[in-house]
């Protein structure tokens, strides 16, 4: 039989026979460098392999749901993960993350998901193929290298409020409601940790708030009571106005002498719902003439204090309960003063301890 060479592969028997020969080189040195993947294993769909995965995974309830809820969302959950025909590749993922960008909402308007979500589903979804890539049933990762939506900087994105608004919204609260704002804007409480404090968790002789457990709604209109956010379990120090101010509330409103009471009660005896602390803050920042501002802005206010007073980032970070400085740096950095800050305001005081020292002001005549 006649062999034919065509742009510089060889056909007939010939060839395929190195072809073969060039599969079997492939697959062994795919097994001596432990990159070999069983073609067999692959055929599970990406539905399926999560199901499988996810019952090994030590996972709270609110990391399940969330990763429930990005798989769900995906467009190729019942394609196989890995064949060499019809597989899970990088083009998948890319109409799934287009998708996102134009989902229908309920409205009949297609505006999409913001990219912070789209970012927070791909990083839930690509944790599953990671998992898959470690468990040897695909070779690579199909996720690598999707370009995501842009999103906004920190800085760009990030809501101070002033002094003067968080004074308004403190005047225009309801009593029982002041002491929430208070927590959030001056001991940098999450929405759910001050809902789920308890009277035994502030110290009124040291003048310390404890931060150990969080409310998260539930489905069916329910409050979940849990651990806070992961590194966020801490001891806030609170300045003695904060502390008077919970005291009176306390005696005044929460007056039991059951030291494991609620602070802030809701329905049925329960910590307030978010729904619930949603509805107080918008009737206080209407009444304040603040429609724009967030409760959770009202931690960032406190996490500025704390740049401008000259606390430095572990400070910050342990007081905020963030994971980790990294997580502070990316979301303040741009509040510490800079190099050129430090060096203008050291400038500035020497100055003013040299000419302070004169009984007359420095003028050019003398300076020269």
């Amino acid at each position: 039989m006649a062999v034919r060479h065509d742009e510089g592969r060889i056909s007939g028997p010939a060839g395929a026979a190195l072809d073969a020969q060039r599969w079997l080189d492939e697959q062994l040195a795919a097994v001596v460098t432990g990159q070999f993947v069983d073609p067999q294993a692959g055929k599970v769909s990406f539905l399926a392999y999560f199901d499988r995965w996810s019952q090994r995974q030590l996972w709270t309830r609110g990391t399940e749901r969330a990763m429930r809820l990005a798989v769900s969302c995906t467009t190729f959950g019942h394609v196989p993960i890995n064949l060499s025909i019809n597989r899970i590749q990088r083009s998948h993922i890319e109409s799934w993350i287009k998708r996102l960008q134009t989902l229908d909402r309920g409205d009949g308007r297609e505006r999409g998901l913001a990219a912070g979500t789209i970012k927070t589903r791909f990083n839930n979804v690509r944790a599953v193929f990671r998992a898959a890539v470690r468990d040897r049933l695909i070779a690579t990762d199909p996720t690598d290298g999707v370009r995501l939506p842009r999103t906004r900087r920190t800085d760009a994105a990030l809501v101070l409020p002033t002094s003067n608004q968080i004074a308004a919204l403190l005047g225009a609260a309801a009593p029982r409601f002041r002491p929430f704002l208070a927590l959030c804007a001056f001991a940098g409480l999450r929405l759910g940790e001050a809902a789920a404090l308890r009277v035994s968790d502030i110290d009124f002789e040291q003048g310390s708030v404890r931060v150990s457990r969080q409310v998260q709604r539930e489905r069916g209109g329910g409050v979940e009571i849990r651990a806070p956010k992961y590194g966020s379990e801490r001891v806030v120090h609170a300045s003695d106005q904060l502390v008077s101010l919970i005291k009176d509330y306390v005696a005044t409103y929460r007056p039991t002498g059951d030291a494991d009471r609620w602070v802030f009660e809701g329905d049925g005896g329960n910590p307030p719902h978010q729904n619930t602390v949603g509805y107080w803050w918008r009737l206080t920042r209407e009444a304040a003439g603040c429609p724009r501002l967030r409760l959770h802005d009202l931690r960032h206010f406190f996490a500025s204090g704390l740049i401008a007073a000259g606390c430095d980032v572990v400070t910050v970070q342990r007081a905020l309960g963030h994971s980790s400085a990294t997580v502070t740096l990316n979301t303040y950095a741009h509040l510490w003063p800079s190099a050129e800050d430090r060096t203008r305001l050291a400038s500035a005081r020497l100055f003013a301890d040299v000419v302070g020292r004169s009984d007359e002001p420095l003028t050019n005549d003398e300076a020269a």
